[in-house]
């Protein structure tokens, strides 16, 4: 008797997760794909194991260890639990290749040994006696202001100042009212800076209302600008302002020791708060519940497009309101943009349709589970309908989590943020749809975490071929999967040196052409220990 109410417990969960998952693309409105449905109905009376994923690297600060069994974990098992579809029986439903080429689809690309290699000189002392406190206002978006964070972290350092704990942009397009502690574990990020670094919560109060020099910090500038135009600073004043944080620090030609600190500040001493994490990493599980899977940044929110001047795909109505948006944003300074001329050079983000070719093309079957990175689509499901219809285990934070486990975070954008990021990064494959912020910093630290695969589309050369099939001068298939395969073999995130600026650029554009610090940390950061030094195997893409 108890096998048998075991057995019906398991079959009952099966059938509950087979209709969580229909019901959820039927609200979509997406159309599910005589494969899919297929599938749907094995799994429904399959009692297969899912695959798990790969294992992720220990001492990563997102792989928390198992969080108590809260009763809303355990609903979500009951109701909401998907179904399994990782077997490789169910992959071959709707044609894919042969299982080694499914494999090759999923392995991370080569790391060649390199690792972390971020300790400090046996020259680098702990901070000495503090010049003075650094007041840091944060600016952007969450990846925009960690990358700042983390180099006012080394900008201190350079200064020997105190930092007080930043303070986050609550003036952005987001309006997050979020504060450092709400969205970093603060105890974290002080105690694993306190050798490099002094970092306080507040300015003592005899100085709080005491004058302070504001200053906008040179963009890219080098250990010499600090030295010679900050520095003396100090010596009329206690308190400095940073009004900036963004691009304050050169990506290149800065000492060993200070480009080891911003990667220990960035990809270590930055971890998300304990509340965030803890969720992070259980959508992590609930998504692997389907099998290795992809992370897409979906870059096709309001404000990117709005920002971008890019129309394809969207109505005259909606174009006027995003050129509405541009206009009446005063800290965005162009505002007459051509939408064609943007999309020819591929500075526009892959739209969801496109973003269904290109998966398509290298190959990955209508059964992969694809998790959606990013705020509200714009335009809602209207434009999701052909991605959808492609890959219709489609899920994003909302899906995976009930709206209590949510609530805490829902009207914070940064938190948002940070879930997606931590579903991003422990991902078995990483698209970015743009090369954004966001896109960096998962990128770069994916690279830094052992090279995990990140595939970076070529958007100029993907609009072309679109362009062509849209045109009907090329079908899909055969054809253009393997233009499109071949044009990304090195386009995968192995290891390289990072690029320096654009042949040709001056002033502040060599600068901004500059391969970002924090998107591929090598060599400054990633070392070969077993290897003889040589740069011989990297590729400059």
């Amino acid at each position: 008797m108890p096998l048998r109410r075991k057995v019906r417990g398991a079959a009952a969960g099966r059938r509950a997760a087979a209709r969580w998952w229909l019901l959820s693309l039927a609200a979509t409105g997406a159309t599910v794909t005589a494969a899919a449905a297929l599938l749907a109905v094995a799994l429904h009376v399959s009692s297969s194991s899912s695959a798990s994923g790969p294992a992720s690297s220990s001492g990563v600060p997102y792989r928390l260890s198992k969080q108590p069994r809260e009763a809303g974990e355990l609903r979500w098992e009951q109701e909401f639990a998907p179904p399994q579809l990782a077997s490789p029986q169910s992959r071959k439903l709707d044609g894919a290749a042969d299982d080694s080429g499914e494999k090759r689809r999923w392995l991370p690309t080569p790391s060649r040994g390199f690792t972390p290699c971020v300790a400090p000189s046996p020259a680098y002392k702990s901070p000495g006696p503090s010049r003075g406190y650094l007041l840091v206002l944060t600016n952007g978006g969450l990846n925009q202001m960690r990358a700042g964070i983390s180099d006012m972290v080394a900008v201190a350092r350079m200064l020997k100042a105190t930092l007080i704990i930043p303070e986050l942009d609550k003036k952005s397009f987001w309006h997050d009212k979020s504060n450092f502690s709400d969205v970093f574990d603060e105890e974290y990020f002080i105690h694993s800076l306190a050798n490099d670094v002094k970092v306080e919560k507040k300015l003592p109060k005899d100085l709080v209302k005491a004058p302070k020099f504001v200053r906008y910090f040179k963009s890219w500038s080098g250990i010499d600008y600090y030295h010679d135009e900050i520095y003396p600073l100090w010596e009329h004043r206690q308190v400095i302002r940073a009004a900036k944080s963004d691009s304050r620090l050169a990506n290149n030609y800065l000492p060993p020791d200070i480009q080891k600190l911003r990667c220990r500040a960035f990809f270590q001493a930055l971890r998300f708060a304990p509340p965030i994490e803890a969720l992070g990493n259980l959508l992590v599980e609930r998504m692997r519940s389907f099998g290795p899977y992809i992370a897409l940044h979906l870059r096709y929110e309001k404000d990117m497009l709005a920002f971008s001047g890019c129309t394809h795909g969207l109505s005259q109505t909606e174009s006027e309101e995003l050129a509405m948006i541009r206009e009446n944003t005063s800290y965005w300074k162009v505002k007459d943009i051509d939408p064609l001329d943007q999309r020819s050079h591929g500075y526009c983000p892959l739209t969801p349709k496109e973003v269904g070719m290109f998966l398509s093309a290298l190959g990955y079957p209508s059964s992969t589970p694809v998790y959606i990175a990013a705020g509200e689509i714009y335009g809602g499901e209207s434009h999701m309908v052909d991605l959808l219809s492609r890959f219709p285990i489609m899920m994003n934070k909302e899906k995976l989590a009930s709206a209590e486990e949510l609530r805490p975070f829902r009207q914070y954008a940064s938190q948002m943020a940070a879930l997606d990021y931590i579903v991003s990064v422990e991902s078995d494959v990483f698209i970015p749809s743009y090369s954004g912020n966001m896109a960096r910093a998962v990128g770069g630290h994916r690279r830094f975490l052992g090279h995990r695969k990140t595939i970076i589309p070529d958007r100029k050369a993907l609009v072309r071929l679109f362009d062509k099939v849209d045109g009907g001068l090329l079908n899909e298939g055969e054809r253009l999967s393997r233009r499109i395969i071949d044009i990304h073999r090195k386009r995968q995130g192995s290891p390289r040196k990072r690029k320096g600026p654009v042949s040709g650029t001056k002033g502040s554009d060599r600068f901004r052409s500059e391969e970002v610090f924090y998107e591929n940390p090598l060599p400054d950061c990633l070392c070969q220990p077993d290897t003889p030094a040589s740069n011989a195997s990297l590729v400059s893409i």
